[in-house]
């Protein structure tokens, strides 16, 4: 066997901290496209062993040490670092609130790679001292934001050259959770931060851009002073109308993006995914209009989370850079700090 065949058949172990939602039980949702957990995209990659994990919530840990044969659980972090040899993968799963304590802990421990749930913490200052920490102990970051690993976003990002020049872009995300409040920084739980994330990276990804300087409109704020809409608008070198539209009044949870070029559009986000091509037209002589494109032939799965854990092992093989670096995401929260100081 060649030394390379032997470097791609290593077997990586794993650690998890947090036990909760993303990091173990939404693996048993049948609705939800599975793996939809890090344990379960762990547990289904060959070349990952979970050996251990930790979480304060006692219930939820021994859940999850009674599912993960061969595991040893921990009630802290710190309990978990002085107990098992240095594991090759950190995931870093638990609210936002702990994001930077437990990140900073992780890569103390110095493993060859953490996993750290989006967003990167509460703020850019804290997301800056993750940065500093990581670069000083040489340990990379990914940050989950998992659409950059879904099968239809990236046949999305392929297809833009498709459609001529960018005309538009509206990303929208609809809930019922806040969008805004000032009360709810010390805990993340806006879904400025909690959601929004996702809707700035996915753009700034498509596009290869950043996104920066908003002019926001459409604010409104309810009887506790709550901001529950308002829309941020965007122009980059490739395309000069970019418009983020949040709602925090939905009886529903929506996410989508409408990407409108000269020649085509595409149109896609939970639960859906169409591409559509400049044809002639059947309803008017001489004239040309949208169609579906019948060559697109979307996968069952879009792989969103499997995806990503096998972008850890072959950044660790040596064979692909993180698809999903802490740079990009300290970014991203950047400008959701832009938005949020038209909305304070």
């Amino acid at each position: 066997m060649s030394l390379g065949s032997q470097k791609h058949s290593q077997i990586y172990t794993a650690a998890l901290v947090g036990t909760g939602r993303i990091g173990f039980s939404l693996g048993f949702d049948k609705k939800r496209e599975q793996p939809a957990s890090h344990t379960m995209a762990q547990l289904g990659n060959k070349r990952i062993k979970l050996i251990a994990a930790c979480d304060t919530n006692e219930k939820k840990l021994t859940e999850w040490g009674h599912y993960v044969k061969g595991a040893t659980v921990f009630s802290s972090s710190s309990e978990m670092y002085k107990s098992i040899p240095t594991p090759d993968i950190i995931t870093v799963a638990v609210n936002e609130d702990s994001h930077m304590e437990e990140c900073l802990a992780a890569i103390e421990a110095k493993p060859r790679l953490i996993i750290l749930e989006k967003p990167v913490a509460l703020n850019s200052a804290q997301a800056a001292e993750i940065a500093v920490a990581a670069e000083k102990a040489g340990v990379p970051v990914m940050v989950n934001h998992e659409r950059r690993f879904a099968a239809d976003y990236n046949m999305a990002k392929s297809y833009i050259k498709e459609i001529g020049k960018l005309q538009t872009i509206r990303g929208e995300l609809y809930s019922g959770l806040r969008i805004y409040g000032k009360e709810y920084e010390k805990d993340g739980s806006y879904s400025l931060l909690h959601d929004g994330t996702h809707l700035v990276d996915i753009i700034s990804w498509l596009l290869d851009e950043k996104l920066s300087s908003p002019i926001v409109t459409g604010i409104y704020k309810d009887e506790k002073n709550e901001v529950r809409n308002f829309s941020a608008h965007f122009k980059t070198d490739s395309c000069t109308e970019i418009t983020i539209s949040m709602s925090g009044r939905s009886r529903f949870f929506s996410f989508g993006l409408d990407i409108l070029g000269t020649e085509g559009r595409i149109c896609l986000g939970n639960g859906y995914a169409k591409f559509y091509k400049r044809k002639e037209s059947k309803l008017y002589t001489g004239f040309y209009s949208l169609a579906r494109d019948k060559i697109i032939h979307l996968p069952k799965k879009t792989g969103y989370f499997s995806n990503m854990i096998q972008n850890a092992v072959d950044f660790l093989d040596g064979t692909s850079l993180l698809q999903s670096p802490l740079s990009a995401a300290i970014d991203d929260l950047k400008v959701l700090e832009e938005i949020k100081a038209f909305l304070i």
